[in-house]
């Protein structure tokens, strides 16, 4: 008897012994256009199309052996294998305080950020991506996150020259984006990433936030299409990263962030919400894979 897959939310479930799945069907969990896979298909398709799976189908395929590949866009317009986080409360609260410390005291910057990375890469689950980590060290970027530090002291200091500093965080903070892509590893090995997005957009983007936020609201919409951006301009491998958050979704969970916040209390609770969130709406799909759907 075969077992049976099925997607929701973008990740995949089971196995599922057959008869098990088809109670699945009966009880609406898993519905006519959800994408499924079995022993002996190609790839993932919606429910309907299987014969004899849906009330009505011919006989069900044969089965043969292999593991379920690996989900993408495809007949069900998935949004491919999202990514997921499984963050300790204090932990990243912890390591999130001294990050903070260490970037207003400078000299300690490139230590914290480094160690704050290497903390967080591995309570990332990628797919297909076993044992992710990240591989960067101190001495690699450090006068980055120095600049950096001094940057942000001087543009809270001396309001004046905010906008040159907002442009030269913009400049430091692209180089910090390429070093940290290009260090990405996955069971001990670098994966080839690369980001290869130009610096001069990048600074507008940097800059079309600060003047979005005239708007109260606006931002949001510009944090994701930033996000977005620098995405497709991540290379090297034969998957590609999607952002499937939208504006409004940013908005309302960062207000809800930061209001709880306020409280004092509920803020570990609100940072790991709110970063799984983020984490969450990442998503890989074979490349051109979006614009073949």
């Amino acid at each position: 008897m075969s077992n049976w897959f099925y997607a929701a939310n973008g990740q995949q479930q089971g196995p599922f012994a057959e008869d098990r799945f088809r109670d699945l069907i009966a009880n609406g969990t898993v519905r006519p256009d959800t994408l499924v896979w079995t022993e002996g298909m190609a790839g993932w398709q919606k429910a309907a199309e299987v014969p004899g799976l849906m009330p009505a189908g011919g006989p069900p395929p044969m089965a043969r052996g292999g593991p379920p590949p690996t989900m993408g866009v495809g007949a069900g317009g998935s949004p491919g294998n999202a990514l997921t986080a499984d963050l300790p409360l204090w932990g990243l609260l912890g390591r999130s305080l001294l990050y903070f410390i260490g970037m207003l005291l400078v000299i300690p910057a490139p230590w914290v950020a480094v160690w704050l990375y290497r903390w967080f890469a591995p309570h990332i689950q990628v797919p297909g991506r076993p044992n992710f980590s990240f591989t960067g060290q101190v001495g690699d970027i450090w006068w980055a996150f120095i600049t950096m530090a001094l940057l942000g002291l001087v543009g809270t200091y001396d309001p004046t020259l905010q906008i040159i500093t907002i442009i030269l965080q913009a400049v430091v903070s692209w180089f910090v984006l390429r070093w940290a892509v290009s260090n990405l590893a996955s069971n001990g090995q670098k994966i080839p990433t690369s980001f290869d997005g130009s610096i001069w957009t990048y600074i507008g983007w940097q800059i079309l936030l600060v003047i979005s936020f005239i708007t109260i609201i606006g931002w949001a919409w510009v944090v994701t299409a930033m996000v977005r951006w620098i995405c497709r301009n991540i290379s090297g491998t034969r998957r590609e990263i999607l952002f499937n958050g939208s504006g409004l979704q940013v908005l309302w969970r960062t207000i809800v962030f930061a209001l709880l916040c306020a409280f004092i209390i509920p803020i570990p609770w609100m940072l790991r919400w709110y970063a799984s969130w983020y984490i969450s709406q990442f998503a890989l799909v074979p490349r051109g894979a979006m614009a073949r759907a």
